[in-house]
């Protein structure tokens, strides 16, 4: 059975830090495109940052040079490690699997960020 579980969430106020982790089983998940999607309220959900399963991370212009994406494929682990946040940057951040840069075949459930004075 698959699964998906986002975890280190919370709250920061702005100029802080979170990391963030996905674990995923079920799978072989050291083969699968892994993402980090978000989605505020009112919004639709966009791309944050994306990495191959050979490790080439591809991230959106907004958190360029403030987030960085990584795997531990020994662990199924794939992380997103967020600097210099931005209240701008609240919202649930989902974790995704796919078997291609264009394909989405797993979903988490979410876990929620808040960046608030």
């Amino acid at each position: 059975q698959v699964h998906i579980v986002e975890s280190g969430g919370g709250s920061v106020q702005p100029g802080g830090s979170l990391t963030l982790s996905c674990r995923a089983s079920g799978f072989t998940s050291s083969t699968y495109v892994m993402s980090w999607y978000r989605q505020a309220p009112g919004k639709e959900r966009e791309l944050v940052a994306a990495i191959s399963a050979g490790g080439s991370a591809h991230y959106a212009n907004s958190v360029k040079g403030r987030f960085t994406i990584s795997r531990d494929n020994a662990k199924a682990t794939v992380y997103l490690q967020m600097n210099s946040l931005k209240p701008e940057d609240t919202a649930v951040y989902y974790c995704s699997a796919g078997s291609d840069w264009a394909i989405r075949d797993f979903w988490g459930r979410g876990t929620q960020v808040t960046v608030s004075s």
